[in-house]
């Protein structure tokens, strides 16, 4: 079919059909720094769903409510299934606490493992389940672990 005879709602209707975000089948593990952060996400989300209804009929901007829309299922089921883990330091590499490395370069990391959705590897912080945290999760200062093919030593557990 020729673009000419496309509909402008047709666009619409395609735009606005936008795919549920992927919730992870792990548990929904939180810090309370990260249950706090989902809870601004789905308060953020409710206004953008009430200021898309406020804006006029669905009809007039399908790809904002969609949007709107997706935002707030994920955020909700992400709260609902939300697991708020509290962890005191006892040595460990722990969810929730930090963990500095010394790579075979000479290189100090500090690692922090939170829930997936406060994760942010440029700042510094990892989820539980990736496969970083999945190898250094309970050990401690002088354990090694592989990490990415290489041998790192662990020399700091806050």
């Amino acid at each position: 079919m020729s673009v000419a005879f496309t509909r402008e709602e047709d666009l619409e209707a395609t735009a606005a059909d936008l795919p549920d975000r992927p919730i992870s089948p792990h548990p929904n593990l939180v810090t309370p720094p990260g249950l706090a952060a989902i809870e601004a996400a789905l308060a953020s989300a409710r206004a953008a769903y009430s200021a898309a209804q406020a804006h006029g009929s669905i009809e007039a901007d399908r790809t904002a409510m969609a949007r709107a829309t997706r935002d707030l299922r994920y955020w909700a089921a992400r709260r609902a299934t939300a697991q708020r883990v509290e962890t005191e330091p006892e040595g460990r590499v722990r969810f929730g606490g930090s963990v500095t490395l010394l790579r075979e370069d000479g290189r100090r990391q500090t690692w922090r493992i939170t829930g997936e959705d406060e994760a942010d590897p440029a700042a510094g912080s990892v989820s539980h389940v990736s496969p970083l945290a999945v190898a250094l999760m309970n050990k401690q200062v002088g354990d090694e672990a592989v990490v990415a093919g290489q041998t790192v030593e662990i020399i700091a557990v806050d």
